[in-house]
């Protein structure tokens, strides 16, 4: 299979920590160009991450004929201009998330992809990991019963940090966009259904240009079954998922970011006792960008499609609502 020639819009962390990296590592990509605001920046980012091109601005990028596909790791109140730019000049876009800063901007990029006939896929990289696929078949296998209920987490402490795009409030900045869409979008993903009402609380830091800082809420699914999450961007680090079930629970202690060692490994508790199912190191950017490319050269089914992303954005949405209202918001 002839490779996927990408091309990177922004130079931002997680394209040059992880996502870079992890296409350069797949079956099915290489990493053509990089294009910054300013092309010094851009070449030096080239030369750090073995890149043979570098632009000194988005646009030359998308013009540059030999790229076939795009990933847009830019804050998140540019995502929506430049997925529609790039699906214009014909690219296939992944796009990191949050897709949006609202349901309706998603709306608007997925209709502009179909449209252009591109491939268009949300960054959510935890998803292609294999060790999903194994929570699904534990739980289709009733040893853990009826679920009852989810609990994800995912905090970290960046405050310091005052000049972070993440505590820009125009900008899409707090802690639901960064890292609450993450166990948001797990319960959707293991549940398979859309969940029916929204309650949050919040902490808006005055400090951080009024954005959610920490946030706690619960989601209502059917059958009483509801994710009860936390997340926050001014807390110590937890990054864990729990599926808990009538006859037993799955505890997951790497939900969406894996390490090379034995935290990685699902663990399942039954009346039985305990069991840890091992979890091989995969890096999962390089899955999906595997998924990504076999979609684009083989018509494969992407597994993840980018209406997806806009029901993911609804639900934000929501919680924001609720967060800022202080009041259960229907969906």
């Amino acid at each position: 299979m002839e490779k996927i020639r990408w091309g990177i819009i922004g130079s931002a962390n997680i394209a040059k920590g992880s996502v870079i990296p992890g296409i350069q590592q797949s079956e099915t990509g290489e990493v053509v160009a990089i294009a910054s605001r300013g092309l010094e920046k851009a070449k030096e980012t080239a030369e750090q991450l073995n890149i043979p091109k570098a632009y000194g601005s988005y646009e030359e990028l998308l013009q540059d004929p030999e790229i076939e596909a795009v990933y847009i790791p830019l804050p998140n109140h540019l995502h929506k201009e430049w997925t529609i730019r790039a699906a214009e000049a014909g690219k296939h876009v992944l796009c990191e998330k949050p897709l949006a800063i609202n349901a309706n901007e998603a709306k608007e990029m997925v209709a502009a992809c179909e449209k252009a006939g591109v491939v268009f896929a949300e960054a959510f990289m935890y998803r292609y990991h294999p060790r999903y696929k194994l929570i699904n078949e534990l739980i289709s296998s009733g040893e853990i019963g009826d679920i009852r209920g989810i609990h994800g987490t995912f905090t970290f402490n960046n405050a310091n940090d005052s000049g972070n795009v993440r505590y820009k409030k125009e900008w899409g900045g707090g802690s639901l966009y960064d890292v609450g869409v993450y166990p948001i979008s797990a319960a959707r993903m293991i549940l398979n259904e859309e969940p029916k009402a929204a309650t949050v609380h919040a902490f808006f830091s005055e400090k951080h240009d009024d954005v959610d800082m920490m946030a706690s809420g619960i989601l209502e699914f059917d059958k009483g079954v509801a994710l009860t999450f936390d997340c926050g961007m001014w807390a110590a680090f937890r990054n864990e998922l729990e599926i808990l079930g009538t006859n037993g629970r799955i505890e997951v202690p790497s939900a969406f970011i894996t390490h090379q060692n034995e935290q990685d490994h699902i663990i399942v508790h039954t009346n039985d006792g305990k069991r840890e199912l091992e979890v091989p190191y995969l890096n999962q950017y390089a899955l999906q960008a595997d998924a990504m490319g076999r979609t684009i050269r083989n018509s494969e089914k992407l597994p993840f499609p980018s209406q997806d992303a806009v029901l993911n954005m609804k639900v934000i949405d929501a919680c924001l609502t609720s967060a800022r209202e202080r009041r259960r918001v229907e969906l």
